[in-house]
C-alpha cells in the first residue's frame, strides 16, 4: 500500500510533467525557464528543485515517463489481443491503434518527442534512445513471433519493420492532429491498418 505522502509526491510529479511538457511544446526547451513550469502547474519554484535536481534532469524523466507510458499501452493491446486468441498481425494492428489513442491523449509530448529524437548533442539524447528501443522491442517481440509462427516472411528486416511501424504511427498521427483533426480515431486507424495488411496495392 502506497503512503500518502508517495501518492502526493506522484502526483505533483503528473502536474509537472504536464506543465514542463505543455510549455517546451509551445516555446522549446531553452526558453521555458523552471519559474513557468512551477508557475503552470500550481508549485511553488522549490518543489520542481526538490522532486528533480535541474531542468534538464526534469526533461528527461519527462521522456521516460512518456515513452514508459507509451510502451506499456503497447504491450497491452499486443497481450490483450493474445488473450483474445487473435492472431500476431492483429496484435500488430491492436498495437497500432494504441498508438494512436495515446498520441490523441498526449500531443504535445508526442511532438516534443519525435522533434526531439532527431536533435543530437542533447544532454538526454542517450536516455531518448533507451527509451525509443524500449517502445520499437515490444513491436520488434511480436513480430519475431509473426515470422516463428509463419504468419510473416522470414524475408522481413525485423529491427527496420518494427521501427517503420512505430515511425508510421507518429508521423501519420500527427499529421492528423495537425492537418485533419476532423477525422476520426476510427478511419485513422483503418487506414493504417490496410498498410500494415499490405493492401494498398489493391491485390
Amino acid at each position: 500500500m502506497e503512503s500518502s505522502g508517495t501518492t502526493r509526491r506522484q502526483a505533483t510529479r503528473q502536474r509537472l510533467y504536464e506543465a514542463a511538457v505543455t510549455l517546451i511544446a509551445e516555446k522549446g526547451f531553452s526558453a521555458t525557464t523552471v519559474d513557468e513550469i512551477a508557475e503552470r502547474a500550481g508549485v511553488a519554484k522549490g518543489t520542481v528543485y526538490y522532486n528533480f535536481k535541474s531542468k534538464t534532469e526534469l526533461f528527461e524523466e519527462l521522456l521516460r515517463h512518456g515513452v514508459g507510458l507509451l510502451t506499456a499501452s503497447l504491450r497491452a493491446a499486443a497481450e490483450e489481443s493474445a488473450e483474445r486468441g487473435g492472431t500476431r498481425v492483429e496484435a500488430l494492428d491492436a498495437m497500432i491503434r494504441a498508438g494512436l489513442a495515446f498520441i490523441d491523449r498526449y500531443p504535445a509530448f508526442t511532438q516534443l518527442y519525435v522533434a526531439e529524437l532527431w536533435r543530437t548533442n542533447r544532454a538526454w539524447q542517450s536516455t531518448l534512445l533507451v527509451v525509443r528501443q524500449e517502445a520499437v522491442a515490444v513491436v520488434e517481440g511480436v513480430l519475431r513471433d509473426a515470422v516463428e509462427s509463419g504468419e510473416l516472411s522470414e524475408e522481413i528486416d525485423i529491427p527496420l519493420t518494427a521501427a517503420a511501424l512505430v515511425g508510421m504511427v507518429l508521423v501519420a498521427a500527427l499529421d492528423w492532429q495537425a492537418f485533419q483533426p476532423e477525422r476520426s480515431i476510427d478511419e485513422v486507424h483503418s487506414a493504417l491498418s490496410l498498410l500494415l495488411h499490405g493492401r494498398v496495392s489493391g491485390h
